[in-house]
Parts: structure tokens; sequence; C-alpha cells
């Protein structure tokens, strides 16, 4: 992987700390990884990134992703604006329209999300382009390009990417499936007009590094049936040819039973979808994560019998690129 971007993914659906999140950037950075992103979970996930791009140097910086229901578009770019102009352009802005469970959990209604994604994407890069939004605000360009990549959890979403975006950011996407969205996108970006070579694919990838092979598939496993319980997850996977094991987490999941659901997920479903096992394991794997299209992979790191701040700071030091 050396010869290849490698980014790592910090975490704020945790409990950890800010300067905990930052800590662990500084160290990436001194290890000589591309990206330190930040998800989107209890924490602000630009907030995040500013407080990052202040304590380091040179690492990207950005968002694995923003949430585009939880800010107005204006906010989104002035927000990124800034970030950008505090870090010198290294702001990387990851957009994606989250989970209808979580959002109407919030009294956030989801209406023809992937329209709404297209138009907020297209707001946000007019008014990083200076284009004016408001009479009250005389408008002018950001001094700093910022790519903006969207999530793509299906075909259509990566085609919205490839009409208005920089690049896809998908999630728990299998290897084969990652390689379809990723034509999906590029095809659309000619059809536009767009230079598709210049269409980059940066992909979170859930990692469990130990020399206990049995251990770090066990955790796999364990993290794929959380993510079992939302249905854009639930859906990408159908898409990716895990129907049986789709079905049959739901299945468990009717019971409340996380260890239940986790006994449905199959070897082969954890080998396409996550990073496990020794580190030469995981480097092989990361290896042909990029070879399918992930021109950066992101290690989102999960601990395998040990605390993840442990196991995130052992992945940055061992996997180091």
């Amino acid at each position: 992987m050396s010869d290849h971007r490698l980014g790592i993914v910090l975490s704020t659906a945790t409990k950890s700390p800010v300067r905990e999140l930052v800590n662990i950037a500084q160290l990436a950075e001194a290890h000589g990884f591309s990206a330190v992103l930040v998800n989107e979970g209890r924490g602000d996930a630009l907030a995040c990134s500013e407080a990052i791009a202040l304590s380091t140097k040179h690492i990207q910086v950005g968002t694995n992703i923003a949430n585009i229901y939880y800010r107005h578009p204006f906010l989104m770019a002035m927000t990124a604006e800034t970030i950008a102009d505090l870090s010198d352009g290294r702001l990387v802005l990851g957009l994606g329209i989250s989970h209808r469970p979580l959002l109407e959990s919030l009294g956030i209604e989801m209406n023809k999300p992937r329209a709404y994604l297209r138009s907020y994407t297209e707001t946000v890069k007019g008014i990083l382009d200076g284009k004016e939004v408001s009479p009250l605000f005389e408008s002018s360009a950001s001094a700093h390009k910022t790519p903006i990549f969207l999530a793509g959890l299906t075909v259509e979403s990566a085609r919205v990417a490839g009409e208005v975006a920089d690049g896809i950011m998908p999630f728990l996407a299998s290897m084969t499936y990652l390689t379809m969205l990723l034509e999906e996108a590029k095809k659309t970006a000619t059809e536009k007009g767009r230079d598709a070579d210049k269409f980059d694919c940066i992909m979170s990838i859930p990692t469990f590094l130990s020399e206990d092979v049995s251990a770090a598939m066990s955790a796999a496993k364990n993290n794929l049936a959380f993510f079992a319980q939302l249905p854009n997850y639930r859906l990408q996977w159908r898409r990716c040819g895990f129907e049986e094991e789709v079905d049959a987490m739901e299945e468990a999941w009717k019971t409340g039973s996380r260890h239940r659901a986790a006994g449905c997920v199959s070897k082969r479903m954890v080998e396409q979808i996550c990073v496990y096992g020794s580190p030469q394991m995981c480097r092989e794997q990361l290896a042909a994560f990029n070879s399918a299209g992930a021109a950066m992979p992101v290690l989102a790191v999960s601990p395998v019998n040990e605390d993840r701040l442990s196991a995130t700071c052992s992945a940055i030091k061992i996997l180091a690129p």
C-alpha cells in the first residue's frame, strides 16, 4: 500500500472526546497517512474536522459523512470555506443523506432524498464558487478548491455523484459492487461532459486487525450485524448479492439478538466488505480494495479483544503506508 493513499476515519458515534480524536489525527499524520476523516454520530463532523485541521499541518481533513439534513446548504458552504481556509486547502467534504429512522427520530422529514442531495450539492458548490445566494451578502469564491464527495450506497446515488460531485465515498460496499458503483458514476460524468479520469473514490472500510484471525472474523461479523439494523445498508447488501445473509439477519434482529444476527453473516460477506486478520492479510485486502476502485481506502478501525483507542493507534502504527 505504500504507493497508494491511505486514510483513517474517526468516529463520533463513540464517546471519544474531541481531544482524543485530535491526538489520533496527529498520530496518523506522523505515520504518513493521507487523510483523517470524521463521521457524524453523536458529534459534529465539521467541528471535529476544524479542530483536527488546527492541530495538524499537512494531512487532509474532512467528513465521512456530513449529514445534509442537519445543515442549510449556505451554512455547510460557509463552514467548509472556513475550514478550508484554516487548513490551507486541506478539506475534503463528504456529504450524505443519512438514514430515515435516525432522521425521523429527530423529527426531520426525508423527502425525495436523492433529488435533495443533488440540489444541495449544486448549491454548496455554487456558493463556494462565488455564486450570489443572498442580496444581503456580497458573493465571493472560496480561496481554496474543496472536493465534494457523495455517499454512494446505490447505483442511482453514484450517478448523482458522477453528475455533480468530485467523487464517491461508499461504506460497507463489497469489492465487486464498488467497481460497479464507480463505473456508473464515471459513465454519468462522461455523459455530462465532465472528466471521468478525475473522478475520485474514497472508501471507508471496517478494519479488524489481529493475529488472531478467528477473533478478527468474529468481531467483523458482530460489526456487520449491527449495521444490518439500518435499511440503507440492507438494501445495499442485497444488491451486493448477500440476500440470504440479510434475510437471516432481519429475522434474527426481530428477537433483539445481535449475537444471533452476527451468526448469519457469512465468511464471504466479511471478505468482500471488511479488512481483517494479520497485518499482512490486511495489507493484501487493502490492495484488493484499491484494485477494485478505492483510490483511497480509509480504515474504520474496530477493536478485536482490546479497547477502541488502543486498536486505532495500533492500526495506524502497524498499517502505516
